[in-house]
C-alpha cells in the first residue's frame, strides 16, 4: 500500500520536554528533508544541523534520521526530527510541515495502520504495540510483549498451518488415491491431530479471564456497614488521601475507584457506600451502586467494625469474600464475639495486620492471573474467532462417513477464522 499523502506527528510525550521527536512518513519525505535541512541524510545515519523554514529562517538545531522504505517502521520512507522540546519550537516545525503540498497531520494510529497495511506487522502485533504503549504495570508490559514481539501471532499462524496441512493430506487422498506414494488413508492421523488442536484452542481460550485481569485490572470491592473503615482502608492501601474520612455515617455515596500496582499487577480498589437501611433517595442510589460493583468484583473485602460489629450478610455470589475485622486497636483488652471467624484483623491507626492483608491480596491476584509466561488471548475478538474455528473443526470431526471434501471445507473455514485474527 502506497499512500499519496505524507503524514507527520509529534511522536514523543507531552511538552515541554528536553527532547521532542517529530515523525514523518510517506512519499514526500525526501523533498521535505531537502527543503528543511538541505539534504536527505544517508539511511540510518544521524545528521545534525539547522532545521529551517522555507524562507531560510532557522527554526531549531537538532538531529535528523532518515529510514528508506520498505526498511522502515511504516514500510514507507520515514524520517524523524529530534528537536528541543519547547512548545514554540515544535509548533513552528509542525506548522512548516503542514505547509507542504500533500503533507498533513497524521490521524490517531495512522503510522501503525500504514505499517499493518504494508505488511510490516500483523494485527496481533499492532494490538500488542497499542497495549505496550498503554501498559502501566510489569505484567501488562509482559503480556503486551507477547503480541508486539510476534509470539502470539506465531502461535495462531502455527495452528493455521496445521489446518492447511490437514486439508492438504485429505485432498491428496481424494485426488491421488490411486498413486503409490500417497497413503491410502490419512483419517486416523488427521483427526487425532484435529482433536489435539481443539484441546489446545480450548486451553488457550480458557486463559482469557486471566488476560482480562492483567489488562483491565483485578477489582477488589470494599463493602460494609457505615463507618466500618472502608475509606480508611482504601487510603491505607494506596497510601494517600483518596477518600474522605469522617465520623459521620454515609460519607461515601458514589463508589470511589483507585488503581494501585501490587506485585506488578494492576489492582483496582473500590470504596462503596455503607450498606444499611437507606436514609433518603440519594443514599439508596449509592447502596444500589454498591451492589452493582459487588457483582463485578474479583474479590470482596467484607469489613466489620470490631468495636460495633454489624456485618453485611447478603452478598452476591460472584467470587471469594474475605471477612476483615477493622479497628482492632479500639478492642484491646476486650473480648469480641466471633473474632476467630475473620480472615484478617487490622487497624489503619497503628498498621496492625495491613502487611498480611496486602500479601493476601497479592496472592489472590497471582492465583487468578496464573502463569504470566504463557501466551494468552488479549482481545475478545481473538476468543470469538477461535471459537468459530473450533466450531468448524468440531463439525469436521463429527462428519464421519460424510464425503471428505465436505470435511475439508470445514477445516478451510476454521483456518480462515484463525487467519482473521
Amino acid at each position: 500500500m502506497m499512500s499519496r499523502d505524507t503524514i507527520f506527528a509529534l511522536s514523543s510525550g507531552s511538552l515541554p520536554s528536553g527532547v521532542a521527536i517529530v515523525r514523518i512518513s510517506g512519499p514526500h519525505v525526501r523533498f521535505v528533508l531537502e527543503t528543511m535541512i538541505g539534504r536527505c541524510p544517508d539511511p540510518r545515519k544521524a545528521w545534525y544541523g539547522a532545521v529551517r523554514a522555507g524562507s531560510g529562517l532557522a527554526l531549531d538545531h537538532g538531529i535528523c534520521l532518515f529510514f528508506n522504505g520498505p526498511a522502515s517502521f511504516s514500510g514507507e520512507d520515514c524520517a524523524e526530527f529530534q528537536l528541543h522540546g519547547g512548545r514554540a519550537v515544535v509548533d513552528a516545525v509542525l506548522a512548516e510541515l503542514s505547509g507542504f503540498d500533500g503533507v498533513r497531520a497524521a490521524e490517531a494510529g495512522e503510522f501503525t495502520r500504514r505499517a499493518f497495511l504494508n505488511g510490516k506487522l500483523d494485527l496481533t502485533e499492532a494490538e500488542g504495540l497499542s497495549d505496550l504503549i498503554s501498559s502501566e504495570t510489569e505484567m501488562q508490559r509482559r503480556m503486551a510483549m507477547t503480541g508486539a514481539g510476534g509470539s502470539q501471532g506465531g502461535l495462531y499462524q502455527g495452528w493455521r498451518d496445521r489446518l492447511v496441512h490437514m486439508r492438504a493430506m485429505i485432498e491428496a487422498e481424494l485426488d491421488f488415491s490411486d498413486e503409490e506414494d500417497v497413503p491410502g488413508s490419512v483419517s486416523d492421523r488427521i483427526w487425532r491431530d484435529a482433536a489435539a488442536l481443539v484441546a489446545e484452542i480450548d486451553s488457550h481460550m480458557g486463559g482469557f479471564h486471566r488476560s482480562e485481569i492483567i489488562r483491565d485490572g483485578f477489582r477488589v470491592v470494599l463493602v460494609g456497614a457505615p463507618n466500618s473503615g472502608k475509606s480508611s482502608l482504601l487510603n491505607a492501601l494506596v497510601r494517600r488521601e483518596a477518600a474522605i474520612v469522617t465520623d459521620e455515617p454515609g460519607t461515601t455515596r458514589d463508589p470511589i475507584e483507585v488503581v494501585m500496582d501490587l506485585g506488578g499487577f494492576q489492582v483496582i480498589i473500590v470504596d462503596t457506600a455503607g450498606v444499611r437501611e437507606p436514609d433518603g433517595q440519594v443514599e439508596k442510589l449509592g447502596i444500589d451502586r454498591t451492589y452493582q460493583r459487588l457483582s463485578e468484583a474479583h474479590l470482596v473485602l467484607n469489613l466489620i467494625d470490631l468495636s460495633d460489629p454489624i456485618e453485611v450478610s447478603e452478598l452476591p455470589e460472584t467470587g471469594p469474600v474475605l471477612r476483615i475485622g477493622t479497628k482492632v486497636d479500639l478492642t484491646a483488652g476486650q473480648r469480641v464475639a466471633g473474632k476467630s471467624g475473620f480472615d484478617h484483623l487490622i487497624s489503619v491507626v497503628d498498621g496492625r495486620g495491613l502487611d498480611t492483608l496486602i500479601e493476601d491480596l497479592a496472592g489472590q491476584v497471582r492465583d487468578r492471573a496464573g502463569d504470566i509466561g504463557s501466551i494468552l488471548p488479549s482481545r475478545r475478538r481473538h476468543v470469538d474467532l477461535l471459537g468459530t474455528a473450533r466450531g468448524h473443526i468440531d463439525i469436521a470431526m463429527g462428519m464421519a462417513g460424510s464425503p471428505l471434501e465436505l470435511r475439508a471445507e470445514e477445516l478451510r473455514l476454521a483456518g480462515d477464522a484463525i487467519g482473521r485474527i
